[in-house]
């Protein structure tokens, strides 16, 4: 076996590539470390979101705003932590709904202290309320009209 775990020759049997574990076994150890890695990072969403308003943080920092990247990022992984066992399906269409029903509702305007202007939703966006933080722009890619 040479550095890094290759093969020494040629004709070496990948099933002796990982000091005697089969190839089967080697990657039922990258998928468990997978799904791991997978359950980590959906927690992110479990845990920083508003239950309120559906918003997710932008990232775990003190008085730190939602951003509509996040909140984006969240509606699409329910999908998939439902497919993956990592939540029911009832809690992802409630995040869901709670979520879009927000956005629906949420003020539009010129004002500078609103959701959004024309389908457009600002950046950054106050984790309780919903309104536009800092002066941050409106989100051209993060927005779907």
């Amino acid at each position: 076996m040479r550095e890094g775990g290759f093969p020494a020759a040629a004709g070496d049997s990948l099933q002796d590539n990982y000091e005697g574990e089969t190839m089967s076994s080697r990657e039922l150890t990258v998928d468990a470390e997978l799904e791991k890695l997978q359950r980590v990072s959906f927690s992110y969403f479990l845990n920083e979101t508003n239950p309120v308003n559906g918003l997710v943080i932008d990232k775990t920092a003190m008085d730190w705003p939602a951003s509509i990247a996040a909140t984006g990022l969240a509606l699409a992984a329910y999908p998939v932590a439902v497919e993956r066992g990592f939540m029911p399906r009832a809690a992802a269409i409630e995040r869901t709904l709670t979520t879009l029903r927000f956005f629906w509702n949420s003020p539009q305007g010129p004002e500078p202290d609103v959701t959004g202007y024309h389908g457009f939703y600002y950046h950054f966006l106050d984790m309780q309320t919903g309104r536009r933080a800092w002066q941050c722009e409106l989100s051209t890619i993060d927005s779907q009209r």
